[in-house]
Parts: structure tokens; sequence; C-alpha cells
């Protein structure tokens, strides 16, 4: 008999605190970053941060968090990321 896993998705959130912190729930993968803009993929789609001095400090895509330092200038959702034509972060660090 072949049993099924079910796939629970992660809720999604997004905290700004003081324009300098942003923590993230519900993040699947990191497309790319810069010191400028970070492009992820989160549970609610495509997701764009912009700023200035921008730093990942944290980074678990088992659990779904994220945490970003810097100054936040915008955060914008759009269409799903293609990680396949991109790369994901990961693969592009291993490459």
């Amino acid at each position: 008999m072949e049993e099924k896993k079910l796939i629970k998705s992660k809720p999604h959130s997004i905290t700004i605190e003081g324009r300098e912190r942003l923590i993230i729930n519900g993040v699947r993968d990191v497309a790319s970053f810069n010191e400028n803009e970070v492009s992820l993929e989160t549970e609610a789609g495509g997701l764009v941060i912009r700023g200035t001095d921008l730093h990942i400090n944290r980074l678990n895509v088992d659990d779904g968090n994220l945490f970003i330092e810097g100054y936040i200038i915008s955060c914008v959702y759009n269409d799903k990321i293609d990680i396949k034509k991109t790369g994901s972060f990961l693969s592009n660090i291993f490459k």
C-alpha cells in the first residue's frame, strides 16, 4: 500500500521593526540577494525587498524563517519567482 505524505504549508507573515529589521515567516526559497535587494519565494508568492545595506542574518528554509537587517525601503509581492530560471540562493553558493 502506498502511503501519501501531506505537505503542510507554513503560515506567511512579515514583521518590520523600525524599518531596520525584517522578519519573514513562510519562506520557501531565496532566489537572489545583494545589499540593495532580496528576492524570495514565500507561501503567498514572490516577494522583493528593497533597501540599503541589507544583510541576511538568519535563514532557515526548513522552518521558513528569514531575518534581514538594513534600511527597508519597500516590500513588493509579485507572481511566483521561477527559482529554476534564476537559481536558488543555495544552488548559487555551491556552484
